[in-house]
């Protein structure tokens, strides 16, 4: 894990994609992310490409055309699948040849320019497809102060458990929901506590549904079973960060998650952003991971010197929300809040770490979510039961709606980006989806019926 620098962080380094070299592109040729896309509407098959500018450089097509050669295209091989699956697991030393191959390629100046762009295509023109075949899923619970603000709602007393600062908390989740930036999904339905007919639980749509900003870490190289992954080598089986949005249904996960935690009230829609920044674009944020005086230091398995000196990332975190009478009315997304991936409590090696320690296999592809990401000061609230202090303070939007929890037709984006003097900035692109009305359950309308 030590500092790895090289020519493609250059802050000086253009490209002869002229929106690369603009102020505030998330995707300048420092960036180089890659995702899975294909022609908007078409019946193409969905391929890999890297984001460049306003424009997506296909892969595929500048491997077939022979514009990229050697090992960089060796890279690729398997991805015509439309994954990324096969690039994931032949680890660092692939990612890095290609990376290399792409920044070289994009430069401005680069011999290659032509048959390159022929290879383009515009962002405005294109649909996504989750990025990998996410097999399995893992949400960790890494923010203390999210933690710390959620248990004091429920335990005043007690609101931070005892276990939280030796152990990274986490559960399965589901990843055949999981869709990619522009999903939209219906309002979830199911059990929402006591409250009914003789103290039977009332049943129907989600009254307290909710956001959640967190960080997708990708798998790249599996492990065996069997076989934990120590510090020193964690983070060279792990791929590059995208954005999620795990969405909660606040009322029904009341109800449901004692004594085995969330079930329905997380597995019916989360969206990730179609674009994955790699390990290597994220080098100039490496930040110190430092833990708070007086708090327990990690366990051997979960400490490194590496991991002292820069295993946090400083990124910036923001979510953005859209109602549906902004945009009927034409205004944008207004901003709800800001906070920084450098405060999580637990580093992305360590969530690898102790995944692996008791002998669990990841594979490549696989997904751990970072835990809603929430800043130290109430406006830093990563989910809208923070920000609202759970419904008891609706926000106030610019347009002088409120808000305590998400309504129908409300679009949530999630934005992220690195800023370091010295470097450019990067960002993450765009992960957002929208809340549909539920939909009409049998149960339901025949009682309407009076059925």
């Amino acid at each position: 894990m030590t500092a790895r620098l090289d020519r493609t962080h250059d802050a000086a380094l253009q490209s002869w994609v002229a929106s690369a070299n603009t102020e505030g592109t998330d995707f300048p040729i420092q960036n180089l992310p890659l995702g899975i896309f294909r022609r908007a509407g078409s019946d193409e098959a969905f391929r890999p490409g890297t984001a460049i500018g306003d424009q997506i450089l296909d892969l595929t097509a500048l491997v077939r055309s022979g514009a990229l050669t050697g090992d960089a295209a060796a890279a690729l091989a398997g991805t015509e699948d439309g994954t990324l699956n096969a690039l994931m697991a032949r680890g660092r030393p692939a990612r890095v040849v290609l990376r290399q191959a792409l920044s070289d390629g994009l430069a401005a100046g680069a011999a290659g320019e032509a048959a390159w762009r022929s290879a383009l295509v515009p962002q405005a023109e294109a649909e996504y497809a989750v990025p990998a075949r996410i097999g399995d899923y893992t949400d960790f619970y890494t923010s203390v102060h999210h933690a710390t603000s959620i248990g004091r709602m429920f335990r005043p007393d007690n609101p931070l458990l005892p276990n939280y600062k030796w152990v990274p908390i986490g559960y399965h989740g589901r990843s055949s929901s999981l869709g990619v930036s522009g999903q939209r999904f219906p309002r979830p339905v199911a059990q929402l506590g006591a409250g009914g007919a003789d103290g039977a639980p009332r049943f129907g749509p989600c009254e307290r549904l909710d956001y959640e900003l967190e960080m997708a870490i990708y798998v790249g190289t599996a492990n065996a079973q069997g076989e934990p992954v120590p510090m020193a080598e964690a983070e060279d089986h792990l791929f590059g960060l995208g954005l999620l949005n795990d969405w909660s249904a606040r009322d029904i996960q009341a109800w449901e998650y004692q004594p085995l935690g969330p079930f329905l009230s997380k597995n019916f829609a989360s969206t990730l952003s179609p674009w994955i920044v790699t390990l290597e674009a994220l080098e100039p944020f490496r930040a110190p991971f430092v833990l708070p005086a007086g708090d327990p230091q990690p366990l051997p398995y979960l400490d490194s010197d590496d991991n002292r000196a820069r295993g946090a990332l400083d990124l910036q975190l923001e979510v953005w929300l859209q109602t549906d009478k902004m945009r009927a009315a034409g205004q944008p997304h207004q901003r709800l809040m800001r906070s920084n991936f450098q405060d999580s409590y637990w580093t992305i090696a360590q969530l690898l770490a102790h995944h692996t320690v008791g002998g669990c296999n990841l594979q490549p592809g696989d997904m751990l979510g970072s835990g809603t990401q929430s800043g130290p000061t109430p406006d830093q609230g990563g989910s809208m039961l923070e920000l609202s202090a759970g419904g008891k303070q609706p926000l106030v939007l610019g347009n002088g709606e409120t808000r305590a929890f998400l309504q129908d037709g409300d679009s949530v984006m999630l934005r992220a980006r690195g800023e370091r003097a010295g470097f450019r900035t990067i960002g993450f692109g765009a992960c957002e989806g929208q809340v549909l009305p539920a939909r009409a359950m049998p149960s339901t309308q025949a009682a309407a019926d009076g059925r």
